[in-house]
């Protein structure tokens, strides 16, 4: 009598763990990523929340505290000077719209775009 072989076969543990082990690499190569821009994120909208338009404040005003914020969070991408600062009637509005480019392996890489927009009060 012949046994019936029950279980996964090597072959199919390894067409298995392919796939998960891809998408465990991508995320490992994401995280710092999205954290990069959570930092980004808080930095735009704190700076928009502590920014008083009513004091007269101008444009290199926000800019100069919107730096301050980067600097204490390490952040070096996207650079302060390429986040966008515009007026809207009384208010400001301070806009981060970014892409980031994640390389995976060989000449696939992941594009990402951000964008973080906060207005003054």
């Amino acid at each position: 009598m012949h046994k019936r072989q029950r279980g996964v076969t090597l072959i199919g543990w390894v067409i298995l763990l392919i796939p998960i082990a891809v998408l465990g690499f991508a995320g490992i190569k994401l995280v710092p990523v999205y954290l990069n821009y959570m930092s980004v994120a808080r930095s735009v909208t704190q700076t928009a929340s502590e920014y008083r338009s009513d004091n007269g404040g101008s444009e290199q005003q926000l800019r100069f505290a919107l730096e301050k914020h980067f600097d204490i969070e390490s952040i070096s991408f996207p650079d302060p000077k390429d986040v966008s600062i515009k007026r809207n009637g009384q208010q400001w509005v301070i806009e981060a719209r970014y892409q980031d480019v994640v390389p995976l392996f060989f000449n696939i890489s992941l594009l990402l775009d951000f964008d973080k927009a906060a207005t003054t009060s």
